[in-house]
């Protein structure tokens, strides 16, 4: 009897979960699709690319989402069992307050497992296929920057000068193993720059035991030195700006290859605020139905719409702006790495341990 009324709780759940994400879903497809073309508006390309590329995106954009869907699905089912006498039903069976709470929020946070180990691995493949295509069709071309297995590649236009920089390794503040290809206006190679390494805390890189060859003359001419300075566009603050978008890198990636990713030039800290971010994505979801219990729960009133409405906005922008901040707070050094990502979580979950000994009152 337990199971049955337990399976019942839970796919009640679960369908009031789907339609909100569906709802969720629909409304990101509709949005990110505009901007998609927007994008292409000036481009030649074929009418269907902005809807594909719509696709490849919504996905992830979606698991991002997640801890907000399952708060007003929360919202919605406890809303609905208080006005349909369902929750009077289940407190006849033995379920108090904090027993359903508790049933819908360990289902959240095995949902949250689930998404990290099934869906999180496609949506990151579909997120780099995405970014691939999309900087194919880049209208600032000018200015590339992308990594590889081999490495570190950086296109930069500047003084009327093409330059390609190739490096196996990004470390810190250097870059290692590094080449360089200088063209003219007429994409003819005129210089390769060879270096062992090179700083670039400032645009002006400090390259070490260089090689320059320069090809503009019938035979080519080497010179060797220790130490030059050589002008980018990029340096090291510009360039952590460019890895920070790692959706392209999924749990599983993050766990086995961490180090295979070091060496590519993640740099620590962005992989280790990515890695806690996963690891916190099933407790987000476990509180998010807490803290939607809370709201609804602790009044008796069926009919409280408006108040339903305003409470889930507000909630909602306040975590959005929480995590901001505490990711802002982590990136400026205020505070450490790890307390940036789960200083919103702790903060949520004091609330919820407050609130929750009311609402098992009722």
């Amino acid at each position: 009897m337990i199971n049955i009324i337990n399976n019942y709780i839970i796919l009640r759940f679960v369908k009031i979960f789907f339609n909100v994400l569906i709802a969720f879903v629909f409304l990101s497809l509709i949005l990110t699709l505009f901007e998609e073309l927007e994008f292409f508006k000036t481009l030649n390309v074929s009418k269907g690319l902005p809807l594909f590329l719509t696709l490849l995106y919504v996905p992830n954009l979606s698991i991002n989402f997640l801890p907000f869907v399952i708060f007003l699905s929360s919202m919605l089912y406890f809303v609905s069992i208080k006005q349909n006498t369902d929750l009077i039903s289940l407190k006849v069976f033995g379920y108090s307050n904090l027993k359903i709470v508790l049933i819908l929020s360990f289902t959240c946070f095995i949902l949250g497992f689930l998404v990290l180990i099934t869906l999180n691995p496609i949506t990151s493949n579909m997120i780099k296929y995405y970014e691939d295509i999309k900087s194919r069709h880049s209208r600032d071309v000018e200015h590339l920057f992308t990594i590889t297995r081999n490495g570190v590649w950086i296109k930069e236009y500047n003084l009327n000068q093409t330059k390609i920089i190739s490096a196996k390794s990004l470390i810190d503040e250097k870059l290692n193993s590094l080449t360089i290809f200088e063209m003219n206006e007429e994409d003819m190679l005129v210089k390769r720059i060879e270096a062992k390494s090179a700083n670039i805390t400032s645009n002006n890189w400090v390259l070490e035991d260089v090689k320059i060859y320069d090809l503009t003359k019938d035979e080519v001419e080497m010179v060797e030195k220790t130490k030059i300075e050589y002008f980018s566009i990029y340096d090291k603050e510009k360039i952590n700006l460019l890895y920070k978008n790692l959706d392209t890198i999924s749990f599983f990636t993050l766990i086995l290859n961490y180090d295979e990713l070091r060496d590519q030039g993640y740099p620590k800290k962005l992989l280790f605020q990515k890695l806690n971010s996963f690891l916190s994505l099933p407790i987000y979801l476990f509180l998010m139905v807490f803290l939607a219990s809370i709201f609804t729960l602790s009044s008796l009133v069926k009919s409280q719409n408006f108040y339903y409405i305003f409470v889930a906005i507000f909630t909602c922008v306040i975590i959005f702006f929480l995590k901001n901040l505490s990711f802002s707070l982590g990136e400026t050094n205020k505070v450490s790495d790890v307390l940036a990502i789960w200083i919103p979580i702790i903060l949520i979950s004091l609330f919820c341990f407050i609130g929750i000994i009311q609402i098992n009152e009722k």
